[in-house]
């Protein structure tokens, strides 16, 4: 009678990676530039806590895969066509690019660009407008991410004339037969989402990644702002910076706040007040830190500060 050790029973799969030293993730990571997508994403991004927490497992899962498929260990590739769901300036097209460069990175897409269209770049006026359509966009999003913004506007069920439900057709299609070549973002108002893939079951089944990107808080807004200027070398006075945490108290109560959208945009405005109060004084010498500076009353000046009456005009503010 032979016996056999607890050693000799088991059977390894080809390619085990048991006690190969050489399996280093660690190294896999920093090497495949990950790290600076994940990294530069924590950098410029404010809040968001839920969204990186999703964005790091997401690639940690894929950075795992890549080092199982070096070690001969093949399982299906993992499903990659997302939901981003969040409010506008919610930074949902920001994450869509990093996921992009990181799907690109880890070998999962071939150019690792991005393709950003709405309803109008994918569904026709007419019959056999919307193929072609949809069709140039999907060929030019080949081999990175497809980003489509209000991506419940492709559903019409209430017009029998409208020709969204063929595009949406043809991106089902796509998204089965072309998953490795293609990853596909739909983007939106979480509600309208929601009922956008409890009309299209097909599309839901192929959606594997929901992300609900979040508000920001007054405080994270404050900040964005302050990197905002950073980035463009201005800086804001003690007075403005007061005023500045008024103005988004009191913006993001108003109608159409769009989080950071607004920020960058009332910012904007700031600038240009401050580039017309400097103009007006331009016989009087002035230094760097004056070109530098946002005073209080560069930012008084909006509309968010006059009475409600004005408040309520959003194309103001």
């Amino acid at each position: 009678m032979t016996t056999h050790t607890p050693d000799e029973d088991r059977l390894d799969p080809p390619g085990d990676p048991a006690g190969d030293e050489s399996l280093d993730l660690e190294s896999l990571y920093r090497d495949s530039n990950v790290a600076d997508a994940l990294e530069s994403l924590e950098r410029e991004l404010v809040g968001l806590r839920p969204v990186k927490t999703r964005v790091r497992e997401i690639a940690a899962l894929l950075l795992v895969e890549k080092l199982r498929r070096q070690v001969g260990l093949h399982a299906e590739a993992p499903p990659l066509h997302m939901s981003f769901t969040g409010n506008p300036g919610t930074g949902k097209t920001t994450v869509a690019q990093r996921m992009a460069s990181i799907l690109h990175h880890l070998g999962y897409v071939r150019k690792g660009h991005l393709v950003a269209v709405t309803r109008d770049d994918l569904v026709g006026q007419y019959i056999g407008h919307t193929a072609p359509k949809t069709k140039e966009v999907l060929k030019r999003a080949m081999g990175g991410v497809l980003f489509i913004d209000e991506a419940y506007y492709l559903y019409r069920p209430e017009n029998e004339r409208d020709y969204g439900q063929e595009a949406v057709e043809i991106l089902l299609q796509v998204m089965e037969n072309q998953r490795d070549d293609l990853v596909v973002i739909f983007a939106g108002y979480k509600d309208r989402m929601d009922r956008f893939f409890g009309s299209n079951p097909g599309m839901a089944s192929r959606v594997a990644h929901h992300i609900d990107f979040p508000d920001y808080s007054n405080e994270e807004l404050f900040e964005i702002a302050r990197l905002l200027l950073d980035q463009m070398q201005y800086r804001l006075s003690p007075e403005a910076q007061d005023t500045l945490r008024t103005y988004i108290d009191r913006r993001r109560a108003q109608p159409h706040f769009a989080n950071a959208r607004s920020i960058r945009n009332a910012l904007d405005r700031a600038r240009l007040r401050q580039a017309n109060r400097l103009f007006e004084r331009r016989d009087r010498s002035m230094s760097r830190e004056d070109l530098a500076t946002i005073d209080a009353a560069d930012l008084l000046a909006s509309r968010v500060f006059a009475d409600a009456g004005a408040e309520t005009c959003p194309s103001k503010h």
